[in-house]
């Protein structure tokens, strides 16, 4: 498997400070979603007060970018949310990656979490595409994360869709990177003690503890990292904070079911389909982790299934965190392929050129 030029082991534990996720959350906002027209209310606009929700975003604008340019949209992870991609922002600081936008679904982070909530990935991916409209985001790379993979796959789906269509996506994507998630529906893997259990009868019992014992918590969370990595208690601290805010670890158990809609979208929603159907427009990214529990199978059948066909597949060390264990050699990855990079520039002019001269031709004519 590929990875980084500097590739550290397992044991050797990256210096990023945590960050504490009152600072993360404080510096973004929560804004209004209105669930049954699938939009951001801004300017004043009002919507029925019972299917309204906010969501946390927060935008990093980078000033040597200009309008037009393409924006790294993160997307969050299972259960750490958007507080995930922390440590990995400090390593993209002053890098001139261009906008970065992170958010949290409904259920994580400082979102909101009903009681009542109709959780899928369906709901997931048009939150997404309403926060895109609602920045005015017409191009972007995604960044994702664990069960974002998924997300991810659906809207690249529905961007297949459109343009098949002969219809212009209102936010096109440019690129995706896929890390520690779902992209083959006979790839899942998670030990039956962890979103297995969760999604069982007995799943909101045990939430309900975690939600009030930062030792419990800790337990339910200690599978997230590899066995080398020492966790230390100010990142318990900050990721019981991160994640409990608003009752969220008892909302834990209501969203993990989200691996039998990839299993009954098997097909459209494979990695392999995509990657064929649209790798001529679309730069494809796959990352995995040596010791991940949850989904450690899925990054290898990408690289058997697609290597010999260019797929881009690193393997990194660490646990399913690996933006804990490892946040500089995911921002590696990102600085080499994302946005910024020649080699994402490259290939993006070359996907561009045929479409150039075709409008070139048609204005001689």
């Amino acid at each position: 498997m590929e990875t980084p030029p500097n590739a550290k082991s397992a044991a050797n534990i990256n210096p990023a400070k945590t960050i504490r996720a009152n600072d993360w959350f404080s510096a973004g906002k929560r804004v209004f979603y209105d669930t049954k027209n699938k939009k951001f209310l801004l300017n004043g606009e009002n919507g029925e007060a019972k299917k309204i929700v906010q969501i946390h975003t927060r935008i990093d604008k980078d000033e040597t970018q200009t309008d037009g340019s393409v924006w790294a949209s993160f997307m969050p992870g299972w259960p750490d949310g958007s507080y995930g991609w922390s440590r990995v922002n400090q390593h993209l600081s002053g890098q001139n990656i261009g906008h970065r936008l992170f958010f949290d679904y409904v259920g994580l982070g400082d979102s909101d979490k009903p009681a009542d909530y109709p959780y899928s990935t369906i709901e997931r991916a048009d939150m997404m595409e309403a926060l895109w409209k609602a920045n005015g985001i017409k191009s972007t790379f995604i960044f994702s994360f664990d069960y974002s993979s998924l997300v991810t796959l659906e809207l690249l789906c529905r961007q297949e869709d459109l343009i098949k269509a002969g219809i212009e996506p209102e936010t096109r994507i440019e690129g995706v990177l896929l890390m520690n998630g779902g992209l083959y529906a006979d790839g899942h893997s998670h030990p039956w003690f962890t979103t297995p259990i969760l999604k069982s009868w007995m799943g909101g019992f045990v939430t309900s503890l975690a939600q009030r014992s930062k030792t419990i918590f800790a337990e339910l969370m200690k599978p997230l990292w590899s066995k080398d990595y020492k966790v230390t208690a100010e990142e318990i601290e900050q990721l019981f904070d991160a994640i409990g805010r608003r009752k969220g670890i008892y909302a834990m158990s209501k969203s993990a079911d989200f691996v039998s809609y990839h299993k009954k979208n098997a097909e459209r929603m494979d990695l392999s389909r995509l990657y064929r159907s649209m790798r001529d427009a679309v730069s494809f990214h796959v990352v995995g982790s040596e010791q991940d529990p949850f989904e450690g199978r899925q990054a290898y059948l990408a690289k058997e299934r697609l290597g010999a066909e260019g797929l881009d597949v690193r393997i990194l060390p660490g646990g399913h965190l690996t933006t804990s264990e490892h946040p500089d050699l995911i921002a590696d990855i990102i600085l080499d392929v994302g946005p910024s990079s020649e080699k994402f520039k490259t290939a993006k002019s070359a996907r561009e050129k045929p479409l150039r001269e075709t409008t070139r031709k048609l204005k001689v004519s």
